[in-house]
């Protein structure tokens, strides 16, 4: 069970209201990580501006990877859940490539120095060694999406430790993080 609330919709602060049905109408139900940051309007606010920043940089599985393995990094089960499942019905990752992700590694070289760089990112709390910035760039990445991944990774981080913190009740297929 949560250990902070995570209330029925209608029991929302009614500023979280209008940004849960957001949420709604883009997936279809409104899981309990929202239901969580809505105790807050200005966090649910703050979590759904950057997010939906973000949704316009990278590609999808790229984003998903980030996801994997920075909840793999920070232990969340609830969140390897969430992208576990995003990662195969939205961004079409199959369970191999899942796995390469929570490791901070892809089939697509690409990518796979993204995640690398990612996993660094958030095991070294932002002090990333100048090789590690040296093989993003020489996979490709601008600094300008350098930026993005480590804004992704920020983004994740803030739902990790939430999460975490919460003891979230997971309502996704249960993935733990131990298992990778």
């Amino acid at each position: 069970m949560s250990r902070l609330a995570i209330s029925a919709r209608a029991d929302a602060p009614a500023a979280a209201q209008p940004l849960l049905d957001a949420v709604e109408r883009q997936l279809g139900v409104v899981p309990n990580l929202f239901r969580l940051l809505a105790n807050s309007p200005a966090a649910l606010e703050g979590f759904l501006s950057l997010s939906g920043a973000l949704s316009r940089t990278l590609d999808a599985k790229t984003r998903e990877g980030i996801a994997l393995a920075t909840a793999q990094v920070n232990g969340c089960d609830y969140c390897l859940s969430a992208h576990s499942y995003l990662g195969t019905h939205v961004a079409k990752l199959d369970a191999a490539e899942i796995a390469a992700n929570r490791r901070g590694r892809s089939a697509d070289p690409r990518t796979g120095a993204a995640l690398a760089f990612a996993r660094e990112v958030a095991q070294q709390r932002g002090v990333v060694s100048d090789q590690a910035l040296a093989a993003v760039r020489e996979a490709g990445y601008a600094d300008a999406q350098i930026v993005e991944i480590v804004a992704h990774v920020a983004l994740n981080v803030l739902t990790n430790f939430l999460n975490n913190t919460a003891a979230t009740d997971i309502d996704f297929p249960v993935v733990h993080a131990e298992a990778a």
